[in-house]
């Protein structure tokens, strides 16, 4: 099916607003989210509304535009707002994709702010993001956003931080890489809003289970 024009002209920005982050963020990141989200979409019964499948596309689509993460700019922050605007998109579509963005971060989650949980849609976007966050593809990210901001890769005097305010979890200077497996990636199995990312999750939960074990072996020279 020939996509629509406001599809290819989300996927164009995205391109564009994205090419400066590193890998563990990039457009390929949203296209997987994107593509994660319309499948979750069609098994939870969400494909007989156009207007829902038009939401979760574009919500997922430009979910990582403004990040706070890659912020060079304050305006950066409307980027996505004035593209929804500038192509005309209906008002209660517009509200829901922004505030499907605003709410489905995990810092959100941990200061406890899920009122847009409200929306069909959020769930099926928020869980698309976090299955890209954990399984095999999710490790590669780790390694690759923690390699970027030369984090310690692993320190076992350096503990998991187990009470995480959002300030607290925003503030990465302090964290390995290994430990963001702890305090965030672990967790997010539990944390699926639909059924359809529960089932996927638990897979991708027990490959990086594995992964950590064989990677705490071979650091202490046991395998």
């Amino acid at each position: 099916m020939e996509k629509s024009e406001i599809i290819v002209k989300a996927e164009k920005l995205v391109e564009s607003a994205m090419k400066g982050n590193d890998a563990s963020h990039d457009a390929a990141h949203a296209f997987r989210v994107r593509d994660q989200a319309l499948s979750l979409a069609h098994e939870e019964g969400l494909s007989t509304s156009p207007d829902s499948m038009l939401t979760v596309e574009l919500a997922a689509l430009l979910h990582d535009i403004g990040d706070y993460k890659y912020m060079r700019d304050p305006s950066e922050g409307k980027i996505v707002e004035d593209f929804l605007v500038k192509e005309g998109v209906d008002e209660n579509i517009k509200t829901r994709i922004l505030s499907i963005i605003k709410g489905m971060g995990f810092k959100e989650e941990v200061a406890g702010l899920t009122g847009t949980t409200q929306y069909p849609e959020f769930g099926v976007v928020q869980d698309a993001d976090r299955l890209d966050a954990i399984g095999a593809i999710g490790i590669a990210r780790c390694f690759t956003f923690g390699g970027s901001r030369n984090h310690v890769l692993h320190d076992s005097n350096i503990k998991p931080r187990s009470d995480l305010s959002k300030e607290n979890y925003m503030n990465k200077n302090q964290q390995t890489t290994v430990n963001h497996f702890h305090e965030k990636l672990f967790k997010l199995k539990d944390l699926m809003k639909t059924k359809a990312g529960q089932r996927r999750a638990e897979r991708r939960h027990k490959f990086m289970e594995e992964f950590l074990k064989e990677f705490y072996e071979e650091w202490e020279g046991g395998a």
